[in-house]
């Protein structure tokens, strides 16, 4: 009974501890107006590009969910293969801010992930994958 118990308790604790996401060490971005600037239509995220150039190669080897958590949904989740993703965070006003024209690509922080959900590299960019 006793030996039911602990291993009962020990089980719980690894779950608990697997199902915790941490929020990654962002510097000096204000995250509440990363999150606030949905698509990059308001500029508040293009405000931010020095430091996000800065600390970029910090967010290697995260994971989606961390990614997710720590800047909010992504704006566009892009499947290159059964391997890869790309998480998008606009940087500039998209095609999807209501009454923006888009005359060229807009500027976007771009997460690969492997096929573990890992990233495996941060891109600023205005190209597409």
């Amino acid at each position: 009974m006793k030996f039911k118990l602990v291993f009962i308790l020990l089980i719980s604790c690894l779950c608990l501890n697997q199902s915790c996401v941490r929020k990654l060490d962002t510097g000096n971005i204000d995250l509440e107006k990363w999150k606030s600037d949905r698509y990059g239509c308001r500029g508040l995220r293009l405000e931010q590009l020095e430091e996000i150039k800065h600390i970029k190669n910090n967010f290697l080897e995260a994971t989606n969910q961390e990614l997710i958590v720590t800047f909010g949904r992504p704006d566009r989740v892009e499947l290159l293969n059964k391997s890869q993703s790309f998480f998008f965070y606009f940087l500039e006003p998209s095609s999807s801010c209501d009454g923006v024209e888009i005359e060229k690509e807009p500027l976007k922080v771009l997460f690969r992930l492997n096929a573990i959900n890992r990233v495996s590299e941060v891109t600023i960019s205005t190209l597409d994958p």
